[in-house]
């Protein structure tokens, strides 16, 4: 069933194409569907790239044809950026996440394995290149409302897929697999509750929201039940602020709930299964008993070996990538360290660490403050409440697993929508100064 990736790959990459070429057409409005919405051949191009980022189309072709996907993603966001006539929006945060990607890249020149530091780049590069096309294509809010409202269409059909008892074999690598698909539903809980908060209050959209959150549970994913709890306490923060804080203080409860009161979530959090959520509150419970299946001692490991010889600029990018893939380590036949934060120190050092920090930090930061100004309009600030949230929930899930090896379907939704954000806000900025 494999060869069928190969005719969607080809299928979806010649329509890309032909969306590039055209004029543009007419889809269903998003708000009235009596209504049609024109967009670009660049607006369309965009519109698919977004929406489907949850499809992974593996299969083997030389590198893995996922792969070869996300090399021309990369290349259609380029090209969109150079030849729209709209300039892209450089702020803080962009001109950050320029310097990152630039750090990461000199990281290459000094890599044992420069190979696997393309590779590593590659997958840093497509939040950044998405954030610039958006920043400089999806300035009408009709727009921004059909790219969310599809590709949370989209996200619940590869949910039902998931779902379906061996769909497994049936679609084999068509959507990505459940671990990245858990971490891409954060974003989708966010944006059903900024849709339902901001969109007519629907309750369609609460409860997809509460769909979306099943599946980490459902999966016993520790690391996204991590992360949605994380943007669901974002989100009350962004919304409420202080008044949060029972809200903030319920969300955690319901996280500590589910890791002691599910079983299933307990056996495979605890070594000892007898703990209670009471000797959690007592501080009777030690790293010792909590089972990270081999990833505190392969941290341990990587740093020692990576990043204390050269703690400021890492071992080079794609160094530790390299070492894992090729399983030169003492840990069997885990191929990767779980942990993005850890692979950023060992590969770039101090410096690389620091800066994609504060690409984030600025990002969740702006877009929390884009919120409070009320006299946006709506779809500015579903999106500045989607992007912040989401993002704070999935930084979180980097510190378990490596979600930016899959970042079309993980961090580049969040940074997707932020640039929506910031082109409407800056295309709102020219509607004032030209009255």
């Amino acid at each position: 069933m494999y060869v069928l990736n190969y005719f969607y790959f080809l299928v979806l990459t010649l329509v890309m194409l032909k969306c590039f070429q055209t004029r543009g057409r007419y889809l269903n409005d998003p708000v009235s569907h009596r209504k049609s919405l024109w967009l670009s051949g660049k607006e369309l191009l965009f519109f698919i790239i977004f929406t489907t980022g949850v499809l992974n189309l593996s299969a083997p072709a030389g590198l893995d044809l996922s792969a070869i996907r996300l090399l021309f993603l990369l290349v259609f966001c380029f090209f969109l950026i150079l030849c729209v006539h709209a300039r892209v929006v450089w702020n803080p945060v962009t001109c950050c996440y320029a310097f990152f990607i630039l750090w990461i890249s000199i990281g290459i020149l000094y890599s044992p394995a420069p190979m696997y530091g393309v590779r590593v780049v590659m997958k840093y590069s497509y939040g950044f290149l998405i954030v610039l096309a958006a920043s400089c294509l999806v300035q009408r809010q009709e727009v921004a409302l059909k790219c969310l409202y599809t590709t949370r269409t989209v996200a619940l059909v590869s949910l039902i897929v998931s779902l379906i008892p061996y769909s497994g074999k049936l679609f084999p690598s068509v959507f990505w697999y459940s671990t990245a698909l858990a971490i891409n539903y954060i974003t989708m809980v966010v944006l059903s509750f900024a849709l339902y908060f901001h969109g007519g209050r629907k309750r369609s959209d609460l409860y997809l929201a509460i769909l979306f959150a099943l599946p980490c549970v459902i999966w016993v994913f520790r690391t996204s039940i991590m992360g949605t709890t994380a943007a669901l306490m974002a989100l009350c923060f962004f919304r409420y602020r202080l008044k949060a804080l029972p809200f903030m203080a319920g969300a955690f409860a319901l996280f500590v709930g589910a890791v002691f009161l599910i079983p299933s979530v307990k056996d495979k959090m605890f070594y000892n299964t007898s703990v209670t959520a009471a000797d959690l509150w007592q501080g009777k419970i030690s790293l010792d008993n909590i089972n990270s299946n081999g990833r505190f001692a392969m941290w341990e490991w990587s740093l020692k070996h990576f990043f204390d010889p050269s703690p400021i600029q890492g071992a080079g990018t794609g160094n530790l990538q390299e070492t894992f893939y090729a399983l030169r380590h003492p840990f069997g036949t885990i191929r990767i360290c779980h942990n993005d934060y850890v692979q950023l120190l060992c590969d770039n050092g101090l410096v690389g660490l620091v800066l994609f920090g504060t690409v984030f930090i600025l990002m969740i930061i702006h877009s929390f403050s884009v919120y409070q100004r009320r006299r946006h309009p709506a779809v500015i600030r579903i999106c500045a409440l989607t992007a912040g949230a989401a993002m704070s929930g999935t930084l979180l899930t980097l510190y378990t697993d490596n979600a930016i090896n899959y970042s079309t379907a993980t961090i580049g939704y969040p940074c997707a929508i932020y640039g929506m954000m910031i082109a409407m806000l800056h295309a709102e900025r020219r509607k004032r100064h030209a009255l």
